[in-house]
């Protein structure tokens, strides 16, 4: 058995989120039918990251455990073919890692990035990828306030009742707000 990094890019506009639905509309749920698909037998995957519907990724990390030996180029193009018939998602790259690496407990960082536009007339091209607001915004006050989250602070007020992350303790390390 081999452990697998992969990095997936998706759309997240048909899915409800990265985690497993009951409905199969995850992209966990897509990602472990392709998998399945090439593997001929039900996996798991482990994501550094959960997105919430609607919300796409251009760099998710998972670890998946496979049994059949695969060159990391076979691997990527064996779950592209299936991937391509259950929705937006795409494996970018894959890797063989150590047995120990866990691509949630693993990750260094994570990086975030908000897009919004600010004009009046509704988007077409860039629709389900931009935020539209329409009245005008001041891109350098609000640069200018996004520096006092630069640092380490206490999460708390933001955390879901649920969170399962061992601290609401985050550091922020670069926040840019730019037109």
């Amino acid at each position: 058995m081999q452990r697998w990094k992969l990095k997936l890019e998706y759309d997240g506009r048909q899915f409800l989120g990265w985690q497993s639905q009951p409905n199969g509309r995850g992209v966990q749920d897509a990602v472990e039918a392709a998998i399945a698909r090439i593997e001929g037998q039900s996996v798991r995957v482990h994501a550094a990251g959960r997105t919430d519907a609607g919300v796409h990724a251009t760099g998710q990390v998972i670890h998946v455990d496979l049994d059949k030996p695969w060159q990391a180029f076979q691997l990527c193009e064996a779950v592209n073919a299936w991937l391509v018939k259950l929705g937006a998602v795409s494996a970018l790259e894959a890797e063989p890692v150590h047995p120990d690496f866990h691509a949630r407990f693993s990750a260094k960082g994570r990086v975030y990035l908000f897009r919004m536009i600010d004009r009046r007339a509704p988007l077409t091209i860039d629709k389900g990828h931009l935020w539209r607001v329409s009245v005008p915004h001041d891109a350098e006050a609000m640069n200018e306030a996004a520096k006092e989250l630069l640092g380490t602070h206490d999460f708390t007020t933001f955390r879901d009742g649920q969170c399962q992350a061992k601290s609401p303790i985050k550091t922020i390390d670069s926040f840019e707000v730019r037109r």
